[in-house]
């Protein structure tokens, strides 16, 4: 349960340094990850963004020192990281629906985001179908674009990458190209943590390709690795987004393996993406 006590560190880390400019590299170092993973697996748990908590947390947390206390409300609008008493305001009315002087006046109701605190659960009733493969490296041929992790630009930017991939008609070019092992268009994660990009990201949208470049494209070395391949059944997105949190929540912690932290794979074939039968797959680098 090492993973678990790790991301309770992290949490902790989070609420102690609520009133500090912290940064995902300072979070995701207490759980020992990469900024990348630690973003993503907090997502996948949490339904929420880390940028989202803290900025729930904060909010709520000035709420309540304005209504139990006589600071000035410029004061608590710079303790929690807002340059401007007018920028506190807009935050607070959005999270709250109310303004700072309203909560000193008693009126309206507030909303609080509670601190979190990971509690491991029985689950595990759907079973996963998944195997175990080991693979030399390999080739992914495709288009690549940088995303910073900073604000959630990655998680806000991937699906835009997606749709513009889609709209000029290179995912059919991809899907032709495809003359590897693996069958389909691939989503590419790729940690950027040994660079000097370490709150960066590339993200290859591209398929296993035998052979030079082909013109237009770019290509990507996958490493060697022992890699846990699990079934995806079910129409886009929200298949996929099930069986990355049944991954986390509750095949890692019922096994051995740890993420290696190599890229990882979505695996998309050509069928209807809203079809209740598509099938799709997750390919995770193992340790």
């Amino acid at each position: 349960m090492g993973w678990v006590e790790s991301l309770q560190k992290a949490i902790d880390y989070m609420e102690e340094h609520l009133t500090e400019n912290i940064s995902i590299e300072d979070i995701a170092r207490q759980a020992s990850v990469s900024e990348f993973h630690f973003q993503r697996t907090f997502a996948i748990l949490t339904d929420t963004s880390i940028g989202e908590y803290l900025r729930g947390r904060r909010l709520t947390l000035a709420a309540h020192e304005l209504a139990n206390s006589n600071c000035k409300i410029i004061d608590v609008a710079y303790k929690y990281g807002y340059d401007t008493p007018e920028a506190f305001s807009k935050a607070f009315r959005r999270q709250h629906g109310v303004t700072p002087s309203d909560v000193r006046k008693n009126i309206g109701k507030l909303k609080s985001y509670n601190r979190l605190v990971i509690q491991v659960s029985l689950k595990g009733a759907t079973p996963m179908e998944y195997k175990i493969v080991e693979r030399d490296s390999f080739q992914v041929v495709g288009i690549n674009r940088e995303f910073a992790l900073k604000n959630d630009e990655n998680l806000k930017g991937i699906p835009v990458f997606w749709d513009e991939i889609n709209a000029k008609g290179t995912d059919e070019v991809l899907f032709k190209l495809n003359n590897g092992e693996i069958t389909g268009v691939l989503g590419v994660c790729v940690d950027k943590r040994e660079t000097q990009s370490a709150e960066k990201i590339d993200y290859w949208i591209g398929t296993e390709y035998e052979g030079g470049t082909p013109e237009g494209f770019s290509k990507l070395e996958i490493p060697a690795s022992k890699w846990g391949v699990f079934e995806v059944r079910g129409p886009m997105p929200d298949a996929m987004s099930k069986a990355w949190k049944q991954i986390f929540s509750e095949w890692f912690p019922s096994n051995n393996y740890k993420h290696a932290g190599t890229p990882e794979l979505e695996v998309y074939t050509d069928d209807d993406p809203f079809s209740p039968d598509l099938y799709s797959e997750i390919w995770i680098p193992l340790k």
